[in-house]
C-alpha cells in the first residue's frame, strides 16, 4: 500500500510510484471524484480533449440536432 502524509497546509506529495502509474508530473491536474462517504477516486486529468479526436471512428450515419433533441426528450419521458 502506498501512503502519503498531509501537511499543515493540507498538501500531500503524491508518491513516485503513483505518479509513474498515472503518468503525471509537475503542473498536471488531478481530480477527486466522490464515490461514497469517505471514499474518493483519484484521477489524472492531464489529457487534452483534442487527444480524443478519432477515438471512436467515423459515425455510421449523421444525426441532426432535431433528431438528437427528440431522442433525448423521448428517453427523458420514458424515465419518469
Amino acid at each position: 500500500m502506498t501512503v502519503a502524509t498531509i501537511t499543515s497546509k493540507g498538501q500531500i506529495t503524491i508518491p513516485a510510484e503513483v505518479r509513474r502509474a498515472l503518468a503525471v508530473d509537475a503542473g498536471d491536474r488531478v481530480e477527486f471524484v466522490a464515490l461514497e462517504p469517505g471514499q474518493f477516486l483519484f484521477l489524472a486529468v492531464n489529457r487534452s480533449v483534442t487527444e480524443l479526436k478519432g477515438m471512436f471512428g467515423k459515425p455510421q450515419r449523421s444525426v441532426s440536432i432535431e433528431q438528437m433533441n427528440h431522442a433525448i426528450a423521448a428517453k427523458g419521458a420514458s424515465a419518469r
